[in-house]
């Protein structure tokens, strides 16, 4: 990849950038690694905020274009590298499952469980962006399934997303660990992919502290 078009992804070791980590690692894509110390306070500095004024990870600059905001991310990463499978193209039935479940986790989901874990009231229900979290996690529950992975037996970057969400939500109990999760959670993080990313964020966090 040429020095204007470079891809650079912005990171901070354990946190919801992890699973980008995982995702580039599976996309065996050519990236350069820009390490943010959180508790140093860098994403907050003006060289960064100067590219995510939002001030968060993950975030990836592609030559001109910055991405940010989860989803987004994932689905432009799992776009640029058509060849590692990890995105059904356009015109693929399984294309608009795949956007449906890439974007239920951030409009639905993650506002569910940070309502829960904060102890607060969700919204009355026509102004709730996820309704109520009993008929949310149902519908996740009831998709989990149908098959090995979001889209059944397909393996694709939904599943690092989620595979990554749901273990460190089931590792602080926010949602029970019901053998249907446990068994994605199992299935997803055996691969080799999820644990170089862990391993990776171990190192990142050790070179801090020193």
């Amino acid at each position: 990849m040429s020095k204007d078009n470079e891809l650079i992804f912005y990171h901070s070791p354990h946190t919801r950038s992890t699973g980008i980590l995982t995702l580039l690692e599976e996309l065996a894509a050519d990236y350069r690694l820009s390490a943010l110390n959180m508790k140093a306070g860098e994403q907050r500095k003006p060289d960064f905020l100067a590219i995510n004024p939002m001030g968060k990870v993950p975030t990836i600059q592609h030559g001109d274009a910055i991405i940010t905001e989860q989803a987004a991310v994932y689905l432009y990463l799992a776009d640029l590298y058509p060849d590692a499978g990890l995105a059904p193209p356009i015109g693929d039935p399984l294309r608009g499952p795949y956007l449906r479940w890439m974007v239920f986790y951030n409009s639905c989901f993650e506002p569910a469980i940070i309502d829960r874990s904060q102890k607060r009231e969700a919204a009355p229900r026509a102004m709730s962006p996820y309704g109520d979290f009993d008929t949310m996690f149902q519908t996740l529950i009831d998709q989990l399934s149908k098959g090995d992975y979001l889209l059944g037996d397909k393996f694709t970057a939904l599943d690092v997303l989620w595979g990554t969400a749901l273990s460190w939500i089931t590792k602080f109990q926010l949602v029970p660990l019901l053998p249907v999760i446990k068994e994605y959670i199992d299935r997803v993080n055996s691969r080799p992919a999820f644990k170089w990313a862990q391993n990776k964020d171990n190192e990142l966090v050790a070179s801090f502290e020193q």
